[in-house]
């Protein structure tokens, strides 16, 4: 198994036309993520291939959440803890930011989370009806 680095996804999903080397990275990218060898995304790699897309590419969020469904649909790629990952997709699309979902995933056995971000985070899962519950800590 290889585990795949945000950068080379990142240019596997990036066409960055007139820069030689991003080009050569891009069919390396293509030639390892599609010769169906058993690959791996981290957690960690997630959260930041959709930072770098959205941050740096300019990708909308709807574009984004395309590309993460694409990447969790290919059958030899292994997504760490990928059922988190799918529940961060999916409050994601809700409307909760991607960069709070996988927390709020991965903290499902607790009774609750504590936070400071009353403004994105807490509001959001409040009027989205998530549980665990997000509670401003005072």
């Amino acid at each position: 198994m290889i585990g795949l680095d945000t950068n080379v996804l990142a240019r596997y999903c990036v066409d960055d036309a007139g820069d030689a080397e991003a080009q050569r990275q891009r069919l390396a990218a293509r030639r390892l993520i599609e010769s169906g060898q058993a690959l791996m995304v981290g957690k960690t790699v997630v959260l930041e291939l959709e930072w770098v897309m959205r941050g740096y590419y300019g990708f909308s969020q709807h574009e984004v959440a395309t590309l993460m469904r694409h990447l969790l649909g290919l059958r030899h790629v292994t997504v760490e803890d990928r059922e988190a990952v799918e529940r961060a997709l999916s409050s994601c699309e809700a409307g909760l930011d991607f960069a709070d979902a996988p927390h709020h995933a991965s903290y499902g056995a607790c009774a609750s989370i504590a936070t400071f971000d009353d403004r994105k985070f807490a509001r959001r899962a409040s009027k989205l009806g998530m549980t665990p519950a997000v509670k401003v800590l005072s």
